[in-house]
């Protein structure tokens, strides 16, 4: 198998995932005023859009085919 098909299998192996894994994300809001620190930690859980995975697929899934065909 060539590289390009690899890479293709890959792309499309994490649209795949991306439709079922959120990524998590937190961020930190808060005040400092001399040594006393006042904040409060925010997390949420994104997903990736829905066109942005199937383009993964897609673009995945088109790779790999010409990958495949360079190899033969």
């Amino acid at each position: 198998m060539t590289s390009l098909r690899w890479v293709g299998i890959v792309v499309f192996i994490l649209g795949i995932a991306s439709l079922v894994i959120p990524i998590p994300h937190s961020e930190r809001h808060g005040i400092q005023l001399g040594d006393v620190s006042l904040g409060v930690t925010t997390r949420s859980d994104d997903k990736v859009p829905v066109a942005a995975s199937v383009a993964m697929i897609l673009g995945g899934l088109a790779v790999a085919a010409v990958g495949s065909r360079r190899a033969t």
